[in-house]
């Protein structure tokens, strides 16, 4: 195998334990709709049991406004697509803590849910959204042991969340291709997989 190969195919990536509050990072050839380049953050995990995740980076038509009502702020606040599960239900990620009662600690600084009504206050209010709270369309699900194998087959590659704030941050292929690059030089190969490889 030449060098290029070598930087293309390597399978000889890292090896990290999935636990709550990590990102799954998707290998490039993963071509399904909802997980193709995309970043999950795992919010639910034990091992041998059902699993739990909300794709962070694939953006949807719609708006918060589009879908609660309560909603007054003027500037658009954009809604991503969590996964294929229970897509009629919202979600959202937050750096924002006790500010937000009943929020439930995922790690380094990252919640889910709490209070919607002081969420939706706390939007309403025109406080920072970007890089502070991210909402969700559905989320991603893995039955019984389902995670474990596609760990073990390298469906996901796994990275620790780094900075809250970024992670609530820009979307859609770009975001991969970030994540990616923070994972340092053994998945630099990944980057040079086209998204759709149909058009290469």
């Amino acid at each position: 195998m030449n060098k290029i190969e070598e930087l293309l195919f390597n399978i000889n990536l890292p090896k990290r334990r999935a636990y709550r509050g990590v990102l799954l990072v998707a290998e490039p050839f993963l071509r399904e709709s909802y997980f193709n380049h995309a970043v999950i953050c795992l919010i639910d995990y034990c091992k041998g049991k059902t699993s739990m995740g909300l794709v962070m980076n694939k953006s949807t038509v719609y708006n918060l406004s589009d879908l609660v009502s309560s909603v007054t702020r003027k500037e658009p606040v954009p809604v991503y697509c969590g996964g294929p599960v229970s897509c009629d239900r919202l979600y959202f990620l937050h750096t924002l803590g006790d500010i937000i009662p009943d929020a439930t600690p995922i790690g380094n600084g990252l919640y889910i849910g709490g209070r919607f009504k002081d969420i939706i206050d706390y939007v309403n209010a025109d406080y920072p959204v970007e890089g502070n709270v991210r909402f969700y369309l559905g989320y991603s699900g893995w039955d019984i042991g389902q995670l474990d194998n596609e760990l073990l087959e390298n469906v996901w590659a796994v990275a620790p969340i780094v900075d809250a704030g970024q992670l609530l941050l820009g979307g859609d292929d770009g975001y991969w291709h970030d994540q990616v690059r923070s994972m340092g030089y053994n998945y630099r190969g990944w980057l040079y997989h086209p998204q759709n490889p149909r058009l290469n």
